[in-house]
């Protein structure tokens, strides 16, 4: 990709932006080395790796990568059986924890709707050695300082050497408490010297007091003395700590052979998480722009919809959209100063570029891009009267450069295209570019101030004009481009605004050719019959989504309406079936009250009957007879002699069964009974008399 294009089109801004977004090192190096690349599919898997993370940042709002390190060196130096230091093996410890960590988070799970093949397929490949990493922490504490958990061997030293510490200080504050000694101090205090232990004496009472000296005050008053009674003391102490450093030193060696065990998956971890790094800044920095993945296309156009310069403020920066390579492959702009037309070109320029880099662009959805194989840009801020030869000259230099190797599949951009010259050859070399341009089949877009490339824009098939919006009454650029008309430079107008008198303006377009002046009128009075088309297509525009919003609201209303009454009959439905059932449910309750009602009238009446016969079972003189001897006794007058019960049921049966008194007869083989009675046959129960033999023996059966 050419440098200079790369230059002044301010990529060099874009990856310090993505800097900002790298959480490590490893991921910088992969920013630093980004590039644009040609090769399509290449672009493709870059870009679909930028949606995949802005889409995980969305879903997640965040993702740890915080404590990745550059840990290689120290890897590779543990690989060879180096020993390392506790602060590299807290960055080795941080860096597998955070490759766990960031491989756990990324692999999703069975609830979670989470499909990101590029990533994933990254965060897979992440080897975890969890207990590496907590041994490493169970035995480091800092940079500086080992737990002394580290080991039993080291915790029972550190514990020695407590003790050991406590025995000389308390030997060492018998001495200073001493009567005897007190007169010899200088201070009363306990002092360390080289890792030993003295006490502070006058320089005079040297000889009183037995020991080594190890150090003397600046004024040479005060002697630093070891007494000889903690020498010995102060020498196992030394000894306890000098083991103490061979234990460390040995767990440290332990540590870092584990360490060496794994180096090669340890280095391919650090290529991942550089990656990962890498990826997740461009998906953070989509996100702040508020980007986009474009749709590629291999058909050499692009299609960018209301697309927003992403160096400028999102809040202010008026958007854009600019299309190239279907219909026309050179688009010219034209219009006046600070209008925005260099704005314009540098976003089409550094958006192909953004888009070969895997970076989304700053555009609404929908937006389009192809893939150049390389992007070409001449772009120059010297945009004033006091441009000379030499910045034509510098112009004109990087133009031979292009168009040396200009190539059917790239894109052009020049700004001010034969500008800093004589106008006329000006403009006749910018056409004769543009036309060597279009005849090696590059996509071409310019800017100008030439009225003979707008000409020739009109005429030339494959050519368009384009303007930035002027408004011709606030005298002031609104920055929106407008594909399909030239544009004015607007420079009478702009100059009468600031200033300059009428009759200058008056006398300068004197001095215009004729044919000139009518053009630009013929191009002021479409301007103005376009602004007042657009306003009325706005009108318009307004006016078909308010009747598009109504007949929405209306078709909401009559399909809730629809929604709501088949809902009312559904509940009508459903309260009328829960009536009916709920009727049923009454009425199946009233019969079996009635049922119960019938039983208990019955049950009421048995017990009546059967209290009945209780009580004429209690008349002495009385007997019962039970059946149907009424009648017959009646014809022979001794219906008052006896009480006569027709059998009921089973239970008046067994009742009467028990009585001394009571007889049972029956009709069967009377053929005098007048009424045809039938009184089933059970004479057999009791006495078995018939209805005549009982008859027979009434004198001894029924008393008057």
């Amino acid at each position: 990709m050419n440098q200079k294009s790369l230059r002044v089109l301010e990529f060099n801004k874009i990856i310090e932006l993505l800097k900002s977004k790298a959480s490590s090192s490893l991921g910088l190096k992969y920013i630093e080395e980004l590039v644009p690349s040609s090769d399509f599919e290449e672009v493709k898997y870059m870009q679909q790796e930028t949606s995949e993370t802005q889409s995980i940042l969305t879903k997640r709002g965040y993702v740890g990568l915080q404590g990745i390190h550059d840990i290689e060196d120290k890897v590779k130096r543990a690989g060879v059986g180096a020993s390392l230091d506790p602060g590299s093996l807290i960055m080795i410890a941080d860096t597998l924890r955070a490759a766990r960590t960031l491989r756990n988070s990324l692999s999703g799970s069975d609830e979670e709707d989470f499909n990101y093949p590029i990533i994933q397929s990254l965060s897979n490949g992440l080897y975890a050695y969890r207990e590496i990493e907590d041994a490493i922490y169970n035995a480091i504490i800092s940079e500086l300082e080992i737990s002394d958990n580290a080991s039993s061997t080291l915790r029972d030293i550190r514990r020695r050497i407590v003790q050991k510490n406590q025995s000389i200080r308390s030997k060492l504050n018998s001495i200073i408490s001493s009567t005897t000694y007190q007169k010899y101090l200088q201070d009363a205090i306990i002092s360390v010297r080289g890792d030993r232990f003295v006490v502070p004496v006058k320089a005079e009472y040297r000889s009183q007091v037995a020991g080594i000296v190890h150090d003397q005050s600046s004024s040479g008053a005060t002697l630093f003395i070891e007494p000889m009674s903690i020498v010995d003391m102060n020498n196992e102490l030394r000894q306890l700590r000098l083991s103490e450093q061979e234990e460390i030193e040995r767990i440290l060696q332990e540590l870092s052979a584990m360490v060496g065990e794994v180096s090669e998956d340890l280095i391919s971890n650090q290529e991942i998480l550089g990656r990962l790094d890498f990826a997740f800044a461009k998906g953070k920095l989509s996100m702040k722009m508020r980007g986009v993945e474009p749709t590629l296309n291999k058909d050499k156009f692009i299609n960018i919809k209301n697309g927003r310069h992403p160096l400028l403020d999102r809040k202010t920066v008026v958007p854009n959209s600019v299309y190239l390579g279907r219909d026309f492959h050179t688009l010219v702009i034209t219009g006046p100063n600070t209008g925005g037309k260099t704005v314009t070109i540098k976003t089409v320029g550094l958006f192909a570029l953004m888009t070969q880099s895997g970076l989304h662009i700053s555009a609404d959805y929908g937006s389009s891009m192809c893939v150049y194989d390389n992007i070409f840009a001449d772009i120059g801020d010297e945009q004033s009267i006091e441009q000379s030869l030499s910045t034509f000259s510098s112009h004109m230099t990087n133009i031979v450069s292009i168009l040396k190797d200009v190539t059917e599949n790239s894109l052009v951009i020049f700004d001010e295209l034969g500008a800093g010259t004589d106008p006329i050859e000006g403009a006749a070399l910018a056409i004769a570019i543009l036309e060597d341009v279009a005849m090696a089949g590059a996509r071409c877009i310019a800017t100008t101030h030439y009225t003979e490339i707008k000409n020739y824009a009109l005429t030339k098939d494959g050519v368009e004009n384009a303007a930035v919006e002027f408004d011709l009454d606030t005298l002031s650029p609104t920055y929106k481009l407008l594909i399909g008309v030239p544009g004015k430079s607007n420079a009478f107008e702009i100059s009468k605004k600031l200033g300059l008198s009428d009759y200058i303006i008056t006398r300068a377009k004197e001095f215009i050719d004729t044919d000139n002046i009518e053009l630009e009128d013929i191009l002021q009075s479409a301007e103005k019959n376009r602004i007042k088309a657009e306003e009325e297509r706005i009108k318009a525009e307004k006016l078909r989504e308010s009747i598009e919003k109504l007949k929405i609201e209306y078709d909401e209303k009559l399909e809730k309406f629809a929604n709501q009454k088949e809902k009312m009959l559904e509940q009508a439905r459903q309260e009328a079936f829960r009536i009916t059932r709920q009727a049923k449910e009454e009425v199946d309750n009233i019969i079996k009250e009635l049922r119960r009602l019938e039983e208990e009238r019955a049950s009421k009446e048995k017990n009546q009957q059967i209290e009945a016969l209780r009580k004429e079972l209690n008349a002495p003189d009385i007997p019962i007879i039970i059946g149907g001897l009424g009648d017959f006794l009646g014809k022979e007058g001794f219906g008052k002699s006896c009480t006569e019960y027709t059998l009921i049921n089973k239970e008046l049966e067994k009742f009467a069964f028990e009585q001394d008194n009571c007889y049972f007869v029956s009709a069967e083989g009377l053929t005098s009974n007048p009424d045809g009675i039938h009184i089933d046959a059970i004479s057999q129960r009791k006495f078995g008399l018939r209805y005549f033999e009982a008859f027979s023996n009434k004198d001894h059966i029924l008393k008057p």
